[in-house]
């Protein structure tokens, strides 16, 4: 029987939980043939050795885990949170079983940054890792796990080391979307430094407060996943085997190297941001300095204007047959040459 576990096939695999992704057995790292409902895929793998289960859900509701946590004996806190979409990235142990929060992230393509483009989109994992099941529970569309699945069944190398091998290959799946997600970032942050340092100079502020938010983001998902990748690294949680552990080494490294590219990205975003704001008052200074400019050249005609605007019949050249033109032509000559004295100062 064949082992097909596209999510479109899903509901009529499980008509009665829309909830589950996928189920499967495991016995020796090999996925057992044929479609297990998790009840009798848990009661196959406790009677088995080296047997585990891997249910796989997504964005399930309270009545529909309600039974799962029943079946798999679940404790009550993190089911509670894992109904919850968006959690801290964290993990827990509750007896002898571990629960575990990642945030998934995902970059979207666009042509060009604009006050308004959603850059990073958010999603989350929760593990519930026990002796025989792991169950993942997943919120948010950059969160599929099918591929991950896939990966582990068609190179089951680490699959005998039990439900900590799934749980490294998510974590190791997740933090590569980081590694990719900030490489992307990375060609947004250039495009925008070229616009503000470039020749042109120019670069809506609204641009970068939007790339500051979306990086803001970026740093809530991968940032706090540091300390629970350290608990497991350090060997604080011994249900991880050794093997396992030290692939979670590696997939730290790779963290720490994402946390330390996020933390130049904002560093760097604050000097752009710092260097757009002084060019806006530099070019505010420039329009001050011509609309004055402007103003003083006015101003020589309002003042004559408003001179010989008094009818006082004794006025300078008021009965000279080319006073009109006269007075024109010294406010034209007036006007010229303080044009031509602010073009030299650099005011207009």
């Amino acid at each position: 029987m064949g082992n097909n576990h596209s999510d479109t096939e899903l509901p009529h695999l499980h008509p009665h939980s829309s909830a589950i992704v996928d189920c499967g057995l495991y016995v020796n790292g090999v996925r057992e043939p044929g479609h297990w409902h998790y009840p009798e895929a848990l009661a196959a793998a406790r009677r088995r050795p080296n047997s585990f289960v891997w249910l796989g859900l997504h964005e399930p509701k309270e009545e529909e885990f309600a039974n799962i946590a029943s079946v798999f004996d679940l404790h009550e806190l993190p089911v509670e949170d894992a109904i919850k979409a968006f959690q801290r990235p964290k993990i827990e142990r509750y007896g002898e079983m571990v629960f575990a929060v990642l945030r998934t992230t995902r970059y979207i393509e666009h042509t060009e940054l604009t006050e308004f483009s959603e850059v990073v989109e958010t999603g989350s994992v929760m593990l519930f890792v026990g002796e025989q099941f792991v169950i993942t529970v997943r919120h948010g569309a950059p969160a599929a796990l099918h591929s991950v699945r896939q990966d582990l069944e068609d190179k089951p190398e680490l699959m005998p080391q039990g439900p900590w091998s799934v749980a490294h290959a998510i974590y190791d799946r997740v933090v590569d979307s980081y590694v990719d997600c900030a490489n992307a970032v990375e060609l947004d942050i250039d495009a925008l430094e070229e616009s503000v340092f470039g020749r042109q100079g120019q670069g809506r502020i609204q641009r970068i407060y939007q790339l500051k938010r979306e990086l803001v983001e970026f740093r809530r998902a991968v940032v706090p996943l540091q300390r629970p990748l350290q608990a497991i690294v350090g060997g604080r949680l011994p249900e991880v085997p050794k093997e396992i552990r030290r692939y979670f080494r590696d997939v730290n490294d790779h963290l720490t190297r994402t946390v330390e590219q996020i933390q130049s990205f904002d560093e760097l975003l604050n000097s752009i941001l710092q260097a757009r704001l002084a060019q806006v008052s530099v070019e505010q200074n420039n329009d001050m300095r011509k609309i004055a400019a402007w103003a003083g050249i006015a101003a020589v005609w309002t003042s004559i204007a408003g001179i010989y605007g008094m009818n006082f019949d004794f006025m300078p050249e008021k009965h000279w047959r080319y006073g009109y033109p006269g007075v024109l032509l010294v406010c034209l000559i007036a006007s010229i040459a303080l044009y031509r004295f602010f073009r030299k100062s650099g005011w207009l």
